[in-house]
C-alpha cells in the first residue's frame, strides 16, 4: 500500500537542512503536524516481550532491595550508564546528527556499548531517528507524538510501520552510514553480538566475579537494567514531546522538561529539535556539566578521541528565540506576544534580577 502523500519535511537533521539565518526552516511547520486515521497491525511478539520485561523488572526491583549483593546493583547501574552513553553519544549524536567526529578506538567503544543497549543496530537507529527529525510529528514520523503519549512512548514499537514512515525512511540520506566500516561491521554481525553483550555477559559476570545468584544476576543487571534503558529513551520521545516549554521554537512539539531531564538526564528537547547538530544537551552550561553523555564527549575531546564538536553560538540562539520561541526563555522571551501575564509573573523575579546585575 503506497503512502497517502509524499512526506513533507517538518524539521531538520543537520545544519545543512536549514533555510534561514537563524538556522530554521522558512515555513510554518506547525500546520504540517497531523495524525491521519490509521489501522494498526500489531506486532504481538513485541507486545508480549514488553510485558515480560516490565513484569520481570518489577521482580528485579524486589530482588535488588531484598537479596542482591551491593556489587550487583552497582554493576547494573554502570552497565546502564555505558549503554546510555553508547546510544546518546554514539548512535544519537555521532552517527545520527554528526555533532562531532570520533577516531576509530572511540567509535568501536561506542559501537560495543550501543550494541549492549539493544535498541536496534546503529544503522537502523540512525535512519529512523533522522526520519523522526526530518518529518517530526507527521504521519512519516516513526513515533509521531500527535498519536498520543502511549504511541510515542512504546506503542509505535507494538505495531508495524505505516507506509508513510517507510517512505520517509527511504528518503533519508544514509550514504555516510554505508561508508562507515564500524557501522557496517555492527550491522552485519549485530544478531550475533547483541545477545552476548546485552544478555549473556551482564548475567554471567556477577555470578563468576562476586558469587551472585543466577536469579539476581539475570533480573537485575540484565532485565531491569535493559528495561530502564529503553524507557529512558522512550520517555524523551513521549513526555518531552507533550509536557513542558518551547523557548526556542513554539511550532515544534518537542519541549524542554526539567522533570524528564532529572530522570533521563536528557530533557531539553525543544533545544535539541531546534538545533539537533549541537553536541550539547542545552545552551545552559550547568546542565551540560551534569549530563553524562556530554561530559563523556568533552572528556574524549580532551584526550583527542573526539574532535570538531559542533555547537550553536549564543547570537544565533538569541535570534532564533526572539523569532520563533514561545516566550518562556528567561532572558530573551519577553518580546514575544504569547508570553502571557501568568508566565511573566512566574519568570519575573529571574528577569528582574538579571536586569539589575547587567
Amino acid at each position: 500500500m503506497p503512502p497517502q502523500a509524499e512526506p513533507t519535511p517538518s524539521g531538520v537533521v543537520f545544519e545543512s537542512d536549514t533555510q534561514t539565518s537563524d538556522l530554521g526552516l522558512a515555513k510554518d511547520v506547525s500546520v504540517l503536524k497531523k495524525a491521519a486515521p490509521k489501522k494498526y497491525e500489531y506486532v504481538w511478539f513485541n507486545i508480549f516481550w514488553f510485558l515480560f520485561l516490565h513484569i520481570g523488572s518489577a521482580y528485579g526491583i524486589y530482588l535488588g532491595v531484598t537479596s542482591a549483593k551491593w556489587q550487583t546493583n552497582v554493576f547494573a547501574f554502570l552497565v546502564h550508564l555505558m549503554c546510555a552513553i553508547g546510544i546518546g553519544a554514539g548512535s544519537h549524536r555521532l552517527w545520527t546528527h554528526r555533532c562531532y567526529k570520533a577516531k576509530t578506538p572511540l567509535r568501536v567503544l561506542l559501537m560495543i556499548w550501543q550494541t549492549m543497549g539493544f535498541q536496534d543496530c546503529i544503522f537502523e537507529w540512525a535512519r529512523d531517528h533522522r526520519t523522526h527529525h526530518k518529518y517530526a510529528d507527521t504521519d512519516a514520523d516513526p513515533h509521531n507524538a500527535e498519536r498520543g503519549l502511549f504511541f510515542s512512548h512504546m506503542g509505535w514499537l507494538c505495531c508495524k510501520k505505516s507506509p508513510e514512515v517507510i517512505e520517509g525512511g527511504r528518503r533519508i540520506d544514509v550514504t555516510d552510514l554505508y561508508e562507515d566500516p564500524v557501522v557496517m561491521f555492527q550491522k552485519k554481525h549485530y544478531m550475533k553480538m547483541m545477545p552476548i553483550l546485552c544478555f549473556l555477559l551482564p548475567t554471567v559476570i556477577p555470578v563468576y566475579f562476586w558469587g551472585e545468584t543466577w536469579l539476581n544476576a539475570f533480573f537485575i543487571p540484565t532485565i531491569l537494567r535493559y528495561t530502564c534503558g529503553i524507557n529512558v529513551v522512550w520517555s524523551v520521545n513521549s513526555f518531552s514531546h507533550t509536557f513542558g516549554y518551547r523557548p526556542y521554537d513554539k511550532s515544534l512539539n518537542p519541549r524542554d522538561n526539567i522533570g524528564v531531564w532529572m530522570i533521563c538526564v536528557e530533557g531539553f528537547h525543544n533545544y535539541h529539535h531546534t538545533f539537533p547538530w549541537d553536541y550539547r544537551a542545552t545552551e545552559l552550561p550547568l546542565y551540560n556539566m551534569l549530563t553524562p553523555t556530554i561530559v563523556f564527549i568533552e572528556a574524549m575531546a580532551k584526550i583527542g578521541q573526539a574532535y570538531d564538536l559542533k555547537s550553536v553560538s549564543p547570537e544565533i540562539v538569541q535570534k532564533r528565540t526572539y523569532r520563533t520561541g514561545d516566550g518562556t526563555h528567561s532572558l530573551w522571551g519577553w518580546d514575544d506576544p504569547e508570553f502571557t501575564e501568568k508566565l511573566k509573573e512566574k519568570y519575573g523575579s529571574i528577569h528582574n534580577t538579571q536586569q539589575k546585575e547587567d
